[in-house]
């Protein structure tokens, strides 16, 4: 199995350094624990950030969701049933949100992030994978790829509930779709009560890690490792693969206007207009790793990459402009947070900055 790239390796890392659960009596599975309270939350290791109405939530390290009421002012903790890192937030509305993470974790909220409840782990997700593709091979007979998928998802079942979701994005409050490491991905069309492999419904022979998921241009888009862009093709539900310039990895994809943005590896940035038929880079003075985008209020396109620099787009992803905000820090993730001003996460946990240009 190929190596898991940095982005998985830091929070590997970290939880195996810092994990509260390793003690005297023995270990204790992160699943089957819940996540600690700590002053200190909102400080620590954060992956993901989203706007919930008003309110601010950050998700992060040991199964951390801090929540802020007030523009960034101060955050509090929420009830997570899980101590496992988690990677990414998705609100729709101001109420109803997921967060996804490691150990195959895709959490619900109801509330604003004040509570949580799990709605999959690892250990379903591996059995719901594997059920999904036996009972395919048992109708008729198995593609080639039906078998390599098999394969996969019975090395999956052996090696446990280790693989991470990395990203999740819902259309509205039924239909939704969490993507992770090695084409982890599932579907939910009821609001993640069940959840719904699509492991063979990519287009991603190699297996290729799925970091992103989001709407642009019109179409839904996954951004992947190895240059990996796929495309949902509604009508056959399925992901198709989109050739690009760059076979570096991606970590994001963003809607700009009518076109599409996808970015990653060493300050990478490509963008399209024509649905994926045509690539041009797109120069942005962003030379680290491009691992965060959003949209501000104003309607730009704001990229981040891990150094801490910020770029905005006022036409569309074609020309960038460097955004300063004061006490710049190395950033995983960011999105609008209201009047003027971003919401920041990273190594450093979550900071509210008004950017100037």
């Amino acid at each position: 199995m190929k190596p898991i790239p940095w982005r998985l390796v830091a929070v590997t890392l970290a939880a195996t350094l810092l994990s509260p659960h390793v003690a005297a009596a023995g270990f204790v599975d992160v699943l089957d624990s819940p996540a600690i309270e700590s002053a200190l939350a909102s400080k620590g290791l954060l992956q993901g950030v989203a706007r919930a109405g008003n309110t601010l939530v950050a998700v992060g390290q040991r199964g951390h969701i801090v929540v802020s009421g007030d523009g960034g002012a101060t955050w509090k903790q929420g009830k997570v049933p899980v101590a496992s890192d988690l990677t990414a937030v998705y609100f729709v509305g101001d109420k109803k949100g997921w967060a996804v993470g490691h150990d195959g974790v895709i959490l619900n909220t109801v509330d604003g992030g004040a509570t949580w409840t799990l709605q999959l782990d690892g250990r379903k997700a591996n059995d719901l994978l594997l059920a999904s593709l036996e009972s395919k091979a048992a109708a008729a007979p198995a593609s080639e790829a039906l078998k390599l998928a098999l394969v996969e998802a019975r090395r999956y079942k052996e090696q446990g509930a280790d693989k991470p979701f990395l990203d999740v994005w819902f259309s509205d409050e039924n239909t939704g779709y969490a993507v992770g490491a090695y084409n982890l991905i599932f579907h939910t069309r009821d609001g993640g009560k069940t959840w719904e492999s699509w492991f063979d419904r990519t287009e991603n022979p190699k297996f290729f890690n799925l970091y992103a998921i989001r709407p642009a241009g019109g179409t839904l888009f996954i951004a992947g490792e190895g240059g990996l862009v796929l495309k949902l093709d509604p009508a056959g539900e399925r992901f198709t693969a989109v050739a690009t310039p760059y076979n570096g990895s991606y970590f994001g994809v963003a809607d700009a206007k009518s076109a599409v943005v996808v970015f990653g590896l060493r300050g990478n940035v490509y963008r399209t207009d024509d649905g994926g038929k045509s690539w041009n880079k797109v120069e942005t003075g962003l030379t680290a790793a491009v691992v965060g985008g959003a949209t501000s209020a104003k309607g730009e396109l704001l990229l981040a990459d891990a150094g801490g620099r910020i770029v905005a787009s006022e036409d569309g992803g074609k020309t960038y402009q460097k955004v300063a905000v004061k006490n710049s820090l190395p950033i995983f993730g960011l999105t609008d947070a209201g009047n003027g001003r971003l919401a920041l996460v990273g190594p450093r946990g979550v900071a509210v900055a008004e950017p100037t240009k």
